[in-house]
């Protein structure tokens, strides 16, 4: 095996959490150089929610690093999958998508990817599954289905979590991973990626090419992202994410309130920077935390909308939080002069989603108006003009009247 080869080994294996197999993959590299092709390098995507946040873009940046080595990208718009729903890490069966969600999802999706990804037509091929899912008739999913057993199937957590506890599981799951897995037949893929959450499904797609005559695919997981919190996955509905729509101010302010501790692995997975630089970077002893996080935020911001825009966010920043200034731009809303509860004031300016997270919110001692912070979620207000109402370190709304 040449240097050139293992180097680009270590280089992919960056940030994974597992390659299967790493001796797959040198060899994988040297037959497709011999072949003169680039590799195919799978990944599929379910649009089961229409937004991106930089937990996704983990195994983007990985896919778009083999296609930055000269391979080709495939992009599997799950939307026949979706109409299953994924049962991955759940514990009830999901609903059905209707197509009409699907087809919308997953234009929000590509669009999305597309910050990451090189999207010119010899880099990237982007298929949807119910090109040759919608075309199997009985005779073959029962072909489909005989190449796995229930016990096989139950050696899935999430699977054989509901049956110990009686819960339901649906005919219909029990397919997904077998969907997803013949995927990976029609594609001819070489190398698929994925979270770690979808290494039973990925291992299956491996299962499935042998039974085709195909070289099994190499599988390379990543981890799953944790979120703003530092305790759970990056995920929209608990509030910890970073989507890759946000605004230059709110994604640099986002990064800024993650924990120091959190830096190197937001290092790792979120910017290309050298592994020695990082290691510097995340060393108090040579780098101070706030300087280390600040050139993260810059970093990330510059990926999405360019250094010019990063200098601007981390000034505005500075000037808003370190110097406690209010921000240059701040939504105005214009409301009547007349007695509100703090609840409706908050959902009313769209400073939060609900009324529920309006109280918690209050409670947290994470509102205030006009400098002064709100005690009680039910009390009244009476808008004046020019009122500044915050939520958190980077919401705000100004009233008219």
């Amino acid at each position: 095996m040449s240097d050139n080869v293992v180097q680009t080994v270590q280089a992919l294996k960056r940030g994974t959490v597992e390659v299967y197999t790493e001796t797959d993959l040198a060899q994988r590299l040297v037959d497709a150089a011999k072949a003169g092709r680039p590799m195919r390098i799978k990944l599929g995507l379910d649009p089961t929610s229409p937004d991106i946040h930089l937990g996704h873009t983990v195994v983007l940046r990985k896919m778009r690093q083999f296609q930055d080595l000269g391979h080709k990208a495939v992009l599997i718009i799950g939307d026949y999958t979706a109409r299953v729903g994924d049962p991955t890490g759940q514990n009830a069966t999901r609903p059905m998508l209707s197509p009409e969600q699907i087809e919308r999802n997953a234009r929000t999706y590509f669009n999305q990817a597309g910050h990451i990804l090189n999207t010119s037509p010899d880099k990237l091929e982007v298929r949807y599954n119910s090109e040759w899912l919608a075309k199997l008739n009985l005779a073959d999913l029962i072909k489909l289905a005989s190449s796995m057993t229930v016990a096989r199937m139950l050696e899935r957590d999430t699977f054989e979590l509901r049956y110990k506890a009686g819960d339901p599981i649906g005919i219909h799951e029990f397919l997904y991973p077998l969907m997803q897995g013949y995927d990976s037949v029609m594609v001819r893929s070489d190398v698929e990626l994925g979270g770690t959450d979808q290494t039973f499904n990925n291992l299956v797609g491996r299962d499935l090419q042998r039974l085709n005559d195909q070289p099994p695919q190499i599988v390379i997981t990543m981890p799953i992202l944790v979120g703003l919190d530092g305790k759970e996955k990056m995920s929209k509905s608990k509030g910890n994410y970073v989507g890759v729509t946000d605004s230059p101010n709110d994604m640099f302010g986002k990064i800024m309130s993650i924990s120091d501790e959190m830096m190197a692995n937001y290092y790792t997975l979120l910017t290309s920077l050298p592994a020695e630089q990082i290691a510097t970077l995340v060393d108090p002893n040579q780098t101070h935390p706030k300087e280390a996080k600040v050139a993260l935020g810059k970093t990330i911001v510059a990926q999405f909308y360019g250094p010019e825009l990063a200098e601007i966010a981390a000034a505005e920043f500075d000037r808003v939080f370190a110097q406690g200034q209010l921000p240059d731009e701040i939504p105005e809303f214009r409301l009547p002069a007349e007695p509100i509860s703090i609840k409706q004031l908050l959902t009313t300016c769209k400073l939060v989603d609900t009324g529920g997270e309006a109280k918690r919110m209050v409670m947290q001692g994470g509102v205030s108006i006009d400098g002064q912070k709100v005690t009680d979620p039910n009390a009244a207000t009476t808008p004046a003009d020019g009122m500044v109402v915050q939520v958190g370190k980077r919401r705000f709304a100004r009233i008219r009247v």
